[in-house]
């Protein structure tokens, strides 16, 4: 036999056993080792793992609007439905499959707790794929260890609650921006649709462009714009198990990727070269914009709940006066607005999930779990446990919120420990201004149009957006 063809043949055989040992026998080992310990699941399929299915359940999900009425904020099959689906049959911490990578999926908040509030590096952010990358992976949520410390110890001074107060005055002027080009629209009608959640992502881009980038307003929205682009793809590639090398070849999307990439990157390079504001806050401002979404499933729930939105209102007059704009010093008296804002939070929390990693082996609760086995922190199921919030998990009943959570990790809206999200007191206050300004002026019911379709894309989002009536309200 020929040495080249004999090297061929070795090289052959060193990709087919490792092919075997990845694909086969350590999927294997880890399903026997867990199904000892109780836990079960779908099962594991060679490559490919549960992503199709997963990805199967998600399609047929978002073929099924959730008709109003009875159950209507009963969201998880939707936005979470292999979850939905598996948990009633193996429980509610099972393994799965993401290609040859093991995954538990974990809702009981003690050890949702354990996990995040972890600061011995037992458990770490899973990171992107290549594909993925681009989006996320050169900001904050992309890095780990003492690059992210550093980079985090930065963006908390940005972030701390007294500066943010200080951009008060700039959230007031784009929601009452807003609300002129509102009162525009509806003339002398009695009545106004509006598409808020579009209105509300523009509101907020508006809002953290000016907080962020000052002078530099429009290039700021330039920036969002392109950002709403990628996420289309990163969508796409979180569900897809990645191939090695396919990032480099000249797909369509990959093209669309690269060039997003480049334009996105040079409009950053100029932000910053042109403005010292910009400088300041840097490129991971960007991405804790969870503003929008949250005020859309509020004003969503106030429309749906009127004894809600007539509390909120009466509050706001009280608090605030009956012609007065919202001030910093008086946010903190809104309680009944900070309560729905919960409310909302708990039913529709913008993250329905958190993924970790173990670094090493390591004992979770009863659990022993391997190195390098993934967690799927379900989140959203924790915000609808009926073990948890009682037999109304179900209903929009922001008094649940007069009285301090019972459990630390029962409530997660903003994640928990030290990766908790750097933007929450921004998406707070905003969220009270937002309400308080358009709720004095406006009373709202929910449109005959709109569709009922929580969808997850990145996070919480209706999918047919969210339709609403508005009308003056007579002074």
């Amino acid at each position: 036999m020929q040495p080249l063809l004999l090297l061929v043949i070795i090289l052959l055989s060193i990709i087919f056993s490792k092919f075997l040992h990845t694909n086969l026998w350590v999927p294997w080992r880890i399903q026997t080792h867990f199904s000892k310990q109780g836990i079960r699941g779908p099962g594991y399929h060679p490559i490919m793992g549960n992503s199709g299915e997963i990805s199967r359940l998600f399609i047929e999900a978002k073929s099924k609007p959730i008709p109003i009425g009875v159950d209507q904020h009963d969201i998880l099959h939707r936005v979470a439905p292999f979850y939905h689906r598996w948990s009633i049959m193996y429980g509610r911490t099972f393994l799965y499959w993401f290609g040859s990578v093991p995954r538990i999926a974990i809702a009981d908040p003690d050890m949702i707790k354990e996990v995040t509030m972890n600061t011995g590096g037992s458990f770490e952010r899973v990171g992107f794929n290549p594909l993925s990358k681009q989006l996320f992976g050169l900001g904050l949520l992309g890095l780990t260890g003492e690059k992210w410390a550093h980079h985090r110890s930065i963006i908390n001074q940005a972030f701390h609650m007294e500066r943010v107060k200080g951009w008060v005055p700039e959230i007031v002027a784009s929601t009452t921006k807003m609300l002129e080009k509102w009162e525009e629209t509806i003339g002398e009608r009695e009545e106004l649709e509006i598409e808020v959640h579009k209105e509300l992502h523009d509101l907020s881009a508006d809002i953290i462009s000016r907080t962020a980038f000052g002078s530099s307003f429009k290039e700021g929205k330039r920036i969002f714009i392109l950002q709403e682009q990628q996420m289309h793809l990163f969508s796409m590639a979180i569900r897809s198990v990645y191939i090695p090398g396919f990032r480099f070849l000249p797909t369509k999307n990959n093209r669309e990727r690269w060039r997003l990439e480049k334009e996105t990157r040079e409009s950053i390079r100029m932000l910053i070269s042109n403005n010292s504001k910009a400088r300041e806050n840097s490129r991971n401002l960007l991405r804790k914009d969870t503003a929008g979404n949250l005020l859309t499933w509020a004003f969503l729930l106030l429309a749906m709940h009127q004894e809600w939105q007539n509390k909120a209102r009466e509050e706001v007059v009280r608090v605030c006066g009956d012609n007065e704009l919202p001030v910093a010093e008086n946010l903190k008296d809104l309680k009944i607005v900070s309560m729905i804002i919960n409310e909302t939070l708990r039913l529709y929390p913008q993250a329905v999930m958190l993924m970790r990693q173990t670094s090493k082996r390591v004992k979770l609760g009863s659990l022993d779990v391997p190195a390098n086995t993934q967690l799927y922190l379900a989140l959203a199921a924790v915000h609808h446990d009926t073990d948890i919030w009682g037999e109304d998990a179900n209903e929009f009943n922001p008094s649940r919120f007069k009285e301090p959570r019972k459990h630390l990790a029962s409530f997660l809206p903003f994640g928990l420990g030290p990766r908790i999200c750097i933007g929450q007191n921004l998406a707070m206050i905003e969220a009270k201004i937002v309400i308080s300004t358009i709720i004095r002026q406006y009373s709202f019911v929910v449109s005959p149009t709109y569709v009922h379709a929580p969808m997850l894309f990145i996070t919480l989002q209706p999918q047919y957006g969210a339709h609403i009536l508005f009308s003056r309200i007579l002074k």
